[in-house]
């Protein structure tokens, strides 16, 4: 019987002058490069579907609304990969 191809982490191949970013699984924390697979940055369908039920269930929520003012430190930024960088304090 032949094999079907599935992708899991170990099947994901490096490659080469290609940095590994390996990150937890929001759900289950295993560590792994999630956002090579399907799934990222989940690990599973099964975590991704978790996740999902939680924001459904209200168990993940965003505190507040978003306001202009939350926006202002950000005002003086060129767009692009800058946005992308964590802050420097």
């Amino acid at each position: 019987m032949p094999q079907t191809s599935s992708t899991t982490s170990r099947q994901l191949q490096q490659k080469p002058n290609e940095r590994i970013h390996r990150l937890e699984c929001p759900v289950c924390k295993k560590k792994g490069d999630w956002f090579a697979g399907a799934y990222g940055p989940f690990c599973s369908h099964r975590c991704k579907l978790i996740d999902l039920g939680k924001w459904l269930g209200g168990e993940h929520v965003i505190s507040e609304p978003l306001r202009p003012e939350h926006f202002e430190k950000y005002a003086g930024l060129p767009p692009g990969e800058d946005l992308d960088l964590p802050e420097k304090e």
